[in-house]
């Protein structure tokens, strides 16, 4: 605290090397530099929506949001270093070892039940991830490995090669669209329809990776069914189908003004944190490549 550094010096040290169209007008930056200027003690901060939810991004009214990670975050590492904070619990809560339940394996393939908080494949962190837990417990595996994967903050049913043939069989069939999955979540509020499709094409936030917003010029086709199972105190359990599989869809499908409207219960991205992202696939069908039938998985979610 108490060092000065342009905009354009912070930049220069990351991926972009330019500061992007609006670097440090959001609230947070602001605030922080008045504490500073003023001798003030950072105690904590958040912000928050105040408004009408645009067309693109997930934002509600009323809700806290962290800074965005393109614009804000480099000039916020800089601004707060040295000030005390509090662990991010997701890393803290991720670090801890995990044990994967397999359902099913054979010479070919393992079909495994991921839990909630964890990778499917490693990220920028050292995090234990889906792909380095088998890496690491099975020597023998030929990779590729990974041949879909679930939010770390899904759980569920997840399939896994254990030679390239089968990974290519399984990921052409994914492509095709021909393997069936079922998703169940809890959502955070009413939901009054039955059923119904939802068609929002989606595209990552450039500048707040990993969120991803709904564009109905660049984005990519995404599209959902979902059925409404019951409503109990406020909380709507849901089944959704998906018929794409773009990252985040059954996230952004739900909370989107155009979509449910409502996001899925403890979704830290689109909605309000909770204990847990109360999202979990719980069936899968697929033609197994080697054993020439139809496979079909069932893991019941935990909620």
């Amino acid at each position: 605290m108490g060092d000065r550094k342009g905009v354009v010096d912070i930049f220069s040290e990351t991926t972009n090397t330019i500061p992007p169209s609006g670097a440090g007008d959001c609230a947070a930056p602001k605030l922080l530099q008045f504490a500073f200027e003023n001798n003030l003690r950072i105690i904590a901060m958040a912000e928050f929506w105040w408004g009408q939810s645009p067309r693109s991004e997930i934002r509600k009214h009323g809700l806290f949001y962290p800074a965005c990670k393109g614009k804000c975050k480099p000039i916020l590492n800089f601004m707060l270093d040295g000030v005390a904070m509090d662990e991010n619990p997701m890393i803290e809560r991720a670090s801890q070892p995990y044990d994967i339940e397999i359902i099913y394996e054979d010479d070919f393939l393992f079909v495994i039940n991921k839990p909630h908080g964890l990778l499917s494949v490693p990220g920028t962190s050292n995090l234990q991830s889906v792909y380095s837990y088998f890496m690491e417990k099975y020597a023998d595996i030929c990779e590729p490995l990974i041949i879909h994967r679930l939010d770390m903050s899904t759980s569920g049913i997840m399939i896994l090669a254990k030679d390239k043939e089968v990974h290519k069989n399984l990921q052409q069939q994914f492509l095709d669209r021909t393997i069936k999955k079922k998703y169940v979540a809890l959502l955070n509020g009413i939901i009054t329809q039955e059923k119904g499709t939802i068609s929002l094409p989606l595209r990552p936030d450039i500048d707040d990776r990993p969120r991803q917003m709904v564009c109905k010029e660049f984005g990519k086709p995404a599209f959902t069914k979902w059925e409404r199972v019951e409503v109990s105190k406020q909380i709507t359990k849901v089944c959704f189908y998906p018929l794409t599989g773009r990252t985040h869809q059954l996230r952004v499908h739900s909370a989107h003004v155009e979509g449910l409207n409502t996001s899925i219960l403890g979704d830290d991205l689109y909605g309000i944190k909770s204990d847990r992202l109360y999202l979990h696939a719980e069936t899968i069908s697929f033609y197994h490549p080697k054993l020439k039938r139809e496979m079909f998985f069932k893991s019941i979610a935990p909620f």
